[in-house]
This record gives structure tokens, sequence and C-alpha cells, in this order.
């Protein structure tokens, strides 16, 4: 059961990912990855969130939630990727920012979903 529920996450946030990428990055007319930097700090909230309440949840479903839909919906492979790009177009500021920003926004997220699940519990 644990392994279908982690698969039904990640077609969920699979999908989910791709099009707030494209419907973000689509009214940015810049070089940083705001659709990437986006779904990877709301992915670090649900998952600070979805830590803090895990021990309500069903193991099965905390792991098709965290593991399937946050795994799916986040991206550092796609963060490494866009990073070397704005670095390979002598973009380094915006390379620069996107590595502080993603780190720091990522974490600070994951501690306000942490502080969220913990007041909802």
């Amino acid at each position: 059961m644990t392994i279908l529920l982690i698969a039904l996450g990640a077609a969920v946030g699979a999908p989910a990912r791709y099009l707030t990428d494209r419907a973000i990055q689509s009214r940015h007319a810049t070089v940083f990855p705001w659709g990437t930097f986006t779904v990877n700090v709301f992915g670090s909230f649900i998952l600070g969130v979805l830590t803090a309440i895990a021990h309500r949840l069903d193991p099965a479903l905390a792991a098709g939630l965290g593991t399937g839909f946050c795994g799916a919906l986040t991206t550092y492979s796609t963060f490494s990727y866009e990073t070397l790009r704005l670095l390979e177009g002598r973009a380094s500021f915006h390379a620069a920012a996107n590595i502080v920003a993603s780190i720091a926004a990522g974490l600070a997220a994951a501690a306000i979903g942490v502080a969220v699940g913990t007041a909802l519990v």
C-alpha cells in the first residue's frame, strides 16, 4: 500500500510542478527561475507541515504525501541545472541569488511549515 500511495502522490506532484512552473515563469520576463523557486519553497513548507503532523497520519499516507507528492513537486536537479545555465549565460548575479534565496527561503518555509503543523496538532 505504501508504494502505491507514493506513486499516486508522485503522479499528482509531478504535473503540479510542471504546471506551476510554467504558469509562474510565463508571468516573469527575467532569467531568474521563479517557477522552480516557487515549487521548491512551497514543497519545503508542505513537507515541514507533514513532518510536524506525521505522527498523526497513517505511515503509508505520510510516505505518499511526503516522498511521493513533495518529492515529485520539488526538484533539486532542475534547480541545479537552471543555476548552471545562469552561470553559463554569464548571469552570475542571478545564479548566486538563486542559490542563496532558494536555500534560505526553503529552510524558512520548512521551519514555518513545522510551526504551522505543530500548531495544528
